[in-house]
């Protein structure tokens, strides 16, 4: 069964509201290491419908696809978000403009896959926007575990040591 065009779009919607109502979520929280690392190792996952024939790709697509992921796809999201310490915690710093990138991008892959689903089957198209936004969001979060590592360097850098710590007490 084929999914008409209304009910496909409806789905998407439904699916880009989602992951916009979660980001706004996410945003609220402090930034843990877990919650950088496990959605591309969630996504990882994914690579197993590779084992599956009905998915497999020229593996020239597929590396293009993820690379016009991590390079021009991930470069909005890279420069409209952010880490930054907040009262002692690690939050996420979005620019205004995040969400609106977050919309256009969705609008780009969706109409791209109308393009796409002209040329080949259901499956193909599916593997190769998996590793289009695999890429993406690979590199965005490598980004953001980078920045991470360097604000929680900063803070071990910032607290003094206990013999520090115990100098200043003998001192006063």
């Amino acid at each position: 069964m084929i999914a008409s065009p209304a009910v496909t779009a409806v789905v998407s919607l439904v699916g880009m509201a989602a992951v916009l109502a979660w980001r706004v979520r996410e945003g609220q929280t402090p930034v843990t290491l877990k919650k950088i690392v496990m959605p591309p190792a969630g996504m990882a996952t994914g690579l197993s419908m590779f084992l599956i024939p009905a998915f497999r790709i020229p593996l020239t697509w597929g590396m293009a696809a993820f690379a016009v992921g991590a390079i021009a796809l991930a470069y909005p999201l890279l420069v409209t978000s952010d880490l930054h310490r907040q009262n002692g915690v690690i939050m996420m710093k979005r620019s205004s403009a995040f969400f609106s990138v977050v919309v256009v991008l969705a609008v780009v892959r969706y109409l791209a896959r109308d393009y796409f689903d002209r040329f080949l089957s259901l499956e193909q198209t599916g593997a190769l926007f998996y590793l289009l936004a695999f890429g993406m969001i690979l590199r965005w979060r490598l980004k953001l575990l980078r920045a991470y590592r360097t604000l929680t360097a900063d803070a071990a850098l910032a607290l003094p040591t206990l013999s520090e710590a115990e100098e200043s007490q003998a001192g006063d």
